[in-house]
């Protein structure tokens, strides 16, 4: 038997990663990056355990991929050796391409997806590791012939969710997400060459979309966690905005560089292992390093903001179903003017609109399939007799600074 490294993992207990490749990979430095990038970023502004990392996640849910490729195996589905490595090489790097406080700086710093940049450095480490990643990447991609496996990485029952619903609600204590994962996965199995869910687990699966749909508005897309998350991406936008017209300021050189030039996702293929290079670099501690620095700063609107942030003075966020009224809106900006010497020229830093959208379960594409004991297979839609919401919800939101409460 394969020796193999053990982490303690708080969710699920001792987590093995094999040495060789998988191994390697964790200790590479673009892994390693990922303790200091936080999973749900300022979260723990409302939750304060929320603390955990991406680099919990990826452990956490390549763990899960060893258990559901062991589940299927037992029931008969065919997958060598070579494809279960590869699918676990591919679920561990599925996120490496985050950025600062995960999401929320993604259209800030940089114009390119965290999936596009995973890629990138996906590619970028097949090379160093002379082509050992080409069949995790091309389950990745979604370009191998095993559709189920694709499947398992980047679809609505992936271990990506599996993990991150169970491990988010263990790490904010809101245990309306804790989902029944153990059993999901045990009930998977593959008709077809898709990922489809045996009768019995349909329960599971109705549990698991309610958790999912509670956790975005109870969690990721509270109002106070929304507040904090469009403060910082109005913060770094000033910061960008001063640097561009040579304001010096003073931030680590890796977020120097992202401030001051604007990079496309084709400058990212093209210039890759330079621009991976200073990306690599970046991570939640520059982006605070930086905050408390540009509170010192000569900028006051800079610094208002930066010193809010760090000390938790948040702006009020309002959020509704409806787009608030073009009156109530100049009530308040109105205000800010009033209140503030620096508002002409930050309007748009100081008050913040905007929409959040969140889509439950879709039943456009990729839905979930459920086995019957007769072998018909059925889209969930057409089993379940809970209602789960499938359209996209969308809520408005507007924030500003609670000076200007009306």
């Amino acid at each position: 038997m394969g020796k193999k490294k053990i982490f303690n993992d708080p969710v699920y207990g001792f987590v093995s990663v094999p040495y060789g490749i998988l191994f390697d990979l964790v200790e590479h430095p673009f892994f390693q990056r990922l303790r200091r990038i936080k999973q749900v970023s300022m979260t723990h502004y409302v939750y304060p355990g929320a603390l955990h990392t991406r680099f919990h996640h990826a452990l956490g849910a390549m763990h899960l991929m060893t258990q559901a490729i062991e589940e299927l195996r037992s029931k008969g589905t065919e997958i060598t050796e070579e494809e279960a490595e590869a699918a676990r090489i591919a679920i561990l790097l599925h996120d490496i391409g985050h950025g600062p406080f995960s999401h929320t700086l993604e259209h800030t710093l940089i114009n390119i997806t965290h999936e596009e940049l995973s890629l990138l450095f996906m590619q970028q480490l097949n090379e160093e590791f002379g082509g050992a990643l080409n069949l995790a990447i091309s389950i990745f991609t979604g370009e191998y012939p095993k559709k189920f496996l694709h499947q398992l990485i980047s679809g609505q029952l992936d271990m990506d969710r599996m993990d991150y619903l169970n491990r988010d609600s263990f790490f904010t204590g809101v245990y309306e997400g804790v989902i029944g994962y153990d059993r999901i996965i045990k009930m998977l199995a593959v008709f077809e060459d898709e990922l489809v869910v045996e009768e019995k687990g349909i329960y599971s699966i109705e549990k698991f979309l309610m958790a999912r749909r509670l956790m975005y508005w109870q969690v990721y897309l509270h109002k106070t966690v929304l507040s904090a998350e469009q403060m910082l991406i109005a913060t770094l936008k000033r910061a960008k905005a001063l640097s561009r017209e040579g304001v010096e300021l003073q931030v680590p050189p890796s977020m120097q560089f992202f401030l001051r030039n604007e990079f496309s996702a084709t400058d990212f293929q093209q210039r890759r292992p330079e621009l991976l290079k200073h990306f690599a670099r970046l991570d939640d501690y520059d982006i605070f390093s930086a905050l408390k620095a540009f509170i010192e700063g000569p900028d006051p609107l800079l610094a208002y903001l930066s010193e809010c942030i760090v000390d938790r003075r948040l702006f009020k966020l309002e959020l509704q179903n409806q787009p608030f009224s073009e009156e109530y809106k100049e009530q308040i900006q109105s205000c800010i003017r009033k209140k503030f010497d620096f508002a002409e020229s930050g309007l748009s830093h100081l008050f913040l609109e905007g929409e959040e959208r969140n889509n439950t379960y879709s039943i456009a594409r990729d839905e979930i399939k459920i086995l019957f004991k007769n072998r018909k297979v059925l889209p969930f839609s057409e089993c379940s007799d809970v209602n789960i919401p499938s359209g996209i919800v969308t809520k408005y939101y507007i924030g500003y600074p609670k000076e200007c409460l009306v």
